[in-house]
């Protein structure tokens, strides 16, 4: 999943996207409420992290801008100004969930995974795809039962697929979710990814885990037009 950062400590930028990256996350980051326009005009993200006292544009107004725009990318505000009136014109302006300064690296994830789970229209931090278990919150994959070994890529890749259970997914959409500006793909590594995770889950000769349509994408589970 693609998470944008903006956030003008770069102590606590470094921090936040090391901490998301080792979790899974595709990260990118953007100093100033100006660069953090346009990174969301430019990118598809699952959610963004967003500080109210920024340079150049301030938090808050770059929040209404996303919003009258028609964004509808999950915002977390992340910010020292902590009081109930802060909250309310930050919820009312359209963001998602607050979190105050200083915070719990492992709160921010819970709340990064639940305004994911709720982007897919999802409860249930737990996916059945026929004989597979995916758990959300816990990034393990079962099949049947038994573990299977993921590496960060494969199960980036197979959580995004399973949100969008039954669909096609482009590559160029997969590309957008799961890497970040810095670490852009060679033209076949998706490919590559799809491969590996195929092989792992058991899916090879079997219709309707993890196919490809060619020249259109790739579908987990049974398509469904």
């Amino acid at each position: 999943m693609h998470v944008l950062v903006v956030e003008d400590s770069r102590r606590l930028q470094e921090s936040l996207s090391t901490g998301l990256e080792r979790s899974g996350y595709a990260v990118d980051v953007a100093d100033d409420g100006e660069a953090g326009l346009r990174y969301a005009r430019h990118n598809n993200y699952d959610v963004i992290v967003l500080d109210l006292m920024l340079p150049k544009v301030d938090g808050s107004t770059v929040l209404r801008r996303l919003r009258k725009e028609g964004n509808q990318t999950h915002v977390l505000i992340l910010t020292a100004k902590g009081s109930v009136n802060d909250r309310i014109h930050g919820l009312r302006d359209g963001a998602d969930d607050y979190l105050g300064k200083p915070f719990s690296f492992d709160e921010l994830l819970a709340r990064i995974e639940a305004l994911i789970r709720r982007g897919y229209g999802s409860k249930n931090p737990r996916i059945t795809i026929g004989p597979l278990t995916i758990d959300t919150t816990g990034r393990t994959v079962r099949r049947e039962g038994v573990e299977i070994k993921l590496s960060k890529r494969e199960y980036a890749l197979l959580e995004y697929l399973a949100y969008r259970r039954g669909q096609i997914v482009h590559r160029r959409q997969i590309e957008d979710h799961l890497y970040g500006e810095r670490n852009f793909p060679m033209s076949n590594a998706v490919d590559r990814v799809v491969c590996t995770l195929r092989k792992k889950i058991g899916s090879e000769g079997e219709d309707g885990l993890l196919s490809t349509r060619r020249g259109l994408g790739f579908v987990l589970g049974e398509h469904t037009s």
